[in-house]
């Protein structure tokens, strides 16, 4: 038998009901490569010369030849948001190239014309659109109510900015969530206002678009099952074998529990509480442990906001600061200090694994101070706290964070999406050439692990994979080289040090016997073609507990 604490034991077979060979297999263990590798009841059978892992082929063995093709383990998100990335489906796509084709203002009123028409939308029927980037915009800014309401003064319209710590509503959108001239701002959020006015313009920051949490419209049951489904054939197209909702709410919890019940993940997925309703989510409920494909990973912290959306808390201020705020603006903190360090204190005492949104390094002082106090109040517990995003980490903090154990999960794709933004606008070229500084994580012999954020990015691992090793911007240029890593420390980022931040490691992450045949096919070796090729490798297919879950014809 082959332990498995958290999905009990499993039978070996005698023979396999599948055998790799003849291509790259990159095990991902210590760097190893094997000849062959036998996959049967879900595990790993086997991994080694081809005359060995041969000995276990059978009268129904599959013998796939992997010629030019690489194996690796499956891909694990370090963080994501997989309900958000379904409810993001039934939502007119605002993105920039090379996401969308939204590039100025009136683009955007188009696809919210062109995405109401096309679902025939009644008057007083919602428009949601979610993915615009002012950065990118040809205006250079939010788009207001004033242009909303150019779509559509019959609609409540609700448009999300591609960070997801920013929105914009039109008029009507206003009027039903309450917000109004009287509305003063939330603690942790701006409402932001007409120039010499109290009036809202429309455009809402990180708590203030609480407002909408409740009001907007949820899809019914159909609906949201086949997004679900949608969204996990996406992630399994790119090679992902485990998800991560990242900032999970009540209903996104119920969904998942319902869709384990019913046999519709074939994902892993771990999901983690929302600060703000975590106790009722996870008290009296185990975390750590699957049920059926999903489970409860712990809490998640909101920090502070967003670089691109210059809400990030820094502790020197934007290179060019948002119109109406004064110069020494550092954006600002998204909880006081007592209440980060009171739910990070809940969090170790009730054993929950907290991970925190930390954009810029005010915010991530504050986690530091925080774990600081928790870990000395509950000594010698591995908690394997994690700092999401750590985009702009300072090198004393990292020697901190080693102390401490907090793992980093870099944000490595922010280099090519807005890298040549932060060089220009947000952190000026000496910080934002360390963005996700990576490299000097490596030095310290942290682990840690690379994420997308989708659907902030589309959860595109081999792209992720090559900015972390080029840093090339959109523009082309490198930014940070001397941040950047290897393709086989890229790798493990997103396969054996991403399954450690899930306390997985002995289950997932690398290919050697006895763990999950959680595995996936490249066209390609991404340690045999040049850098540049790495945002190119397709998947061909990708296995979850030896299943084929996606294949490219």
């Amino acid at each position: 038998m082959l332990p498995n604490p958290s999905r009990g034991s499993v039978t070996v077979p005698e023979f396999a009901d599948r055998i790799f060979l003849r291509g790259s297999i990159l095990t991902m263990a210590d760097g190893d490569r094997v000849e062959a590798v036998a996959i049967g009841g879900g595990r790993i059978l086997a991994a080694g010369t081809e005359r060995d892992v041969l000995e276990m082929r059978g009268p129904g063995t599959v013998v796939t030849e992997l010629g030019e093709s690489a194996l690796l383990p499956g891909f694990i998100d370090g963080h994501g948001h997989l309900a958000k990335v379904a409810a993001n489906l039934g939502q007119a796509n605002l993105a920039g190239p090379p996401v969308g084709g939204v590039t100025d203002i009136e683009s955007l009123l188009s696809e919210l014309r062109r995405f109401a028409a096309e679902r025939e939308k009644q008057p007083g029927e919602w428009i949601v659109g979610r993915g615009y980037d002012n950065a990118f915009l040809k205006e250079g800014r939010h788009p207001t109510r004033t242009d909303l309401d150019q779509v559509s003064q019959d609609h409540p319209i609700y448009v999300g900015h591609v960070s997801g710590h920013l929105s914009a509503a039109n008029s009507l959108a206003l009027a039903i969530a309450g917000v109004s001239a009287d509305t003063d701002d939330p603690p942790g959020g701006v409402i932001r206002r007409l120039a010499g006015s109290r009036e809202p313009d429309g455009v809402l920051e990180e708590a203030a678009m609480g407002f909408f949490n409740a009001i907007i419209p949820q899809p019914d049951a159909a609906a949201e099952h086949a997004q679900l489904a949608e969204a996990q054939r996406i992630y399994a197209s790119f090679g992902l074998t485990t998800a991560q909702e990242g900032a999970m709410f009540p209903a996104e919890q119920a969904m998942f529990e319902n869709a384990a019940r019913d046999g519709r993940l074939y994902l892993d997925v771990v999901g983690y509480a929302f600060w703000a309703t975590a106790r009722p989510m996870l008290a009296d409920r185990r975390t750590g442990v699957y049920d059926r494909r999903f489970k409860l990973g712990g809490m998640k912290l909101m920090l502070d906001g967003s670089p691109q959306g210059k809400t990030a808390w820094l502790t020197r201020p934007y290179e060019v600061v948002p119109e109406g705020q004064p110069p020494d603006y550092c954006g600002y903190p998204a909880m006081p200090d007592e209440q980060a360090l009171g739910l990070t204190e809940t969090a170790f005492r009730e054993g929950w694994q907290v991970i925190a949104h930390c954009n810029g390094d005010a915010a991530a002082e504050q986690y530091l101070r925080a774990i600081d106090a928790a870990a000395e109040a509950h000594p010698k517990l591995d908690r394997r706290p994690v700092m999401i995003h750590a985009q702009t980490v300072r090198e004393d903090q990292l020697d901190r964070m080693v102390g401490l154990g907090i793992l980093p999960s870099f944000f490595a794709s922010h280099v090519f999406y807005w890298g040549d933004y932060h060089r220009d606008s947000v952190l000026g070229a000496e910080r934002a050439s360390r963005i996700s500084p990576m490299r000097s994580a490596a030095r310290r012999g942290m682990r840690f692990n690379l994420h997308n954020d989708a659907p902030v990015v589309p959860p595109d691992v081999m792209r992720l994979v090559w900015s972390a090793v080029e840093r090339k911007t959109r523009s082309g240029q490198v930014l940070g080289g001397d941040q950047a890593l290897t393709v086989m420390e890229a790798l493990r980022a997103v396969t054996i040090d991403a399954a450690y931040a899930y306390f997985e490691e002995d289950q997932k992450g690398s290919i050697e016997v006895g763990k999950l045949a959680d595995l996936i096919v490249l066209e390609a070796d991404p340690t045999r073609v040049a850098p540049s090729e790495l945002a190119g490798i397709r998947v061909r297919e990708t296995l979850k507990e030896g299943t084929t879950i996606f294949g490219r014809g």
